[in-house]
């Protein structure tokens, strides 16, 4: 893993949540995209190389929404940056890892990714990054 990627943060409602990190981070929303695959709107914030992403679910049966309805709105997983991610994913489930997703999958900012289950990194969602380039 070269770096944290971005931070992803659970929001209930976008358009009260940008206005709110705008002033909290001084700095302003760069981007907003849809992730259908994953029932989304994302928000993105660029602070030194780590963005933070907000995400607001577009399904109330979405994994955000179940999320926010259990823990509340805040912190919802660390992405790290890796350079090859399917050697990446097969070294983390021969180090006993569990992956949510056998295959990278489409996400937000032309990123292919792969999240491990919280249960075997102390509750903390982890995200696997790869440029798509």
């Amino acid at each position: 893993m070269q770096k944290t990627e971005h931070i992803g943060i659970a929001v209930k409602d976008l358009a009260i949540s940008i206005p709110l990190f705008e002033k909290l981070l001084n700095s302003q929303c760069y981007k907003t995209e849809l992730v259908e695959s994953e029932k989304v709107n994302t928000a993105f914030f660029k602070i030194g190389e780590t963005k933070i992403e907000l995400l607001e679910s577009t399904d109330p049966n979405g994994v955000i929404a179940k999320f926010i309805e259990r823990k509340g709105e805040g912190l919802h997983h660390i992405a790290f940056d890796v350079t090859d991610i399917n050697a990446e994913m097969i070294r983390l489930q021969n180090e006993g890892f569990v992956l949510l997703n056998e295959e990278p999958k489409q996400g937000a900012d032309n990123k292919l990714v792969c999240f491990l289950h919280p249960k075997g990194t102390n509750g903390v969602l982890i995200e696997l990054c790869q440029d798509k380039n």
